[in-house]
């Protein structure tokens, strides 16, 4: 007796497939707007808050990487922000911004998924990898959730598949 089990993902039909399909096409986009957003918050969280962006005092990136200097995975990681706090602040938060919104647009998506692996590691690494047990650390499911977007891309809604589109080029049957 044999089962039917669906192996395809995607419809063949253009503009067909049944909600299963649709489901499929579409299960990055909530993760993507999570992870935009999300991201775009913490970048502008960071440039508006002025404790931030200090070498010392309370809320600071500097006492913050001195606090996890000795927890951290990597403390040269942590020693190279030490040299310019205020500079790390704002290369993290600039990045965050840059991530966050190339991922909303879908722009140079698996660039920008990427971006924001390596932000999410480089955190957990340094800022949660004290964090008992691991999972209440939130930096490595961030590192996790991106790491599908890096695979994929964003297919759908994005200025990566608008662009796609206009570069492919057209049948014969489609001049006219």
């Amino acid at each position: 007796m044999t089962h039917g089990m669906r192996t395809d993902v995607y419809s063949s039909q253009q503009g067909g497939g049944d909600w299963r399909d649709n489901a499929a096409r579409y299960a990055l986009l909530p993760l993507r707007i999570f992870l935009g957003v999300t991201f775009v918050y913490a970048g502008l969280d960071k440039l508006t808050d002025s404790a931030f962006m200090k070498d010392a005092g309370a809320g600071s990136v500097g006492d913050m990487m001195r606090a996890v200097r000795d927890s951290s995975a990597v403390p040269a990681l942590v020693d190279l922000a030490l040299k310019n706090p205020p500079g790390f602040g704002y290369a993290i938060a600039l990045g965050e911004l840059a991530v966050g919104v190339g991922t909303l647009l879908g722009l140079l998506t698996r660039l920008a998924a990427l971006g924001g692996a390596l932000i999410s590691l480089s955190l957990w690494l340094t800022v949660s990898w004290a964090s008992d047990p691991y999972y209440y650390g939130n930096d490595l499911p961030y590192l996790m959730a991106w790491l599908p977007l890096v695979l994929a891309g964003a297919p759908l809604l994005s200025l990566d598949a608008a662009l796609r589109s206009r570069r492919r080029p057209r049948s014969a049957g489609d001049y006219r």
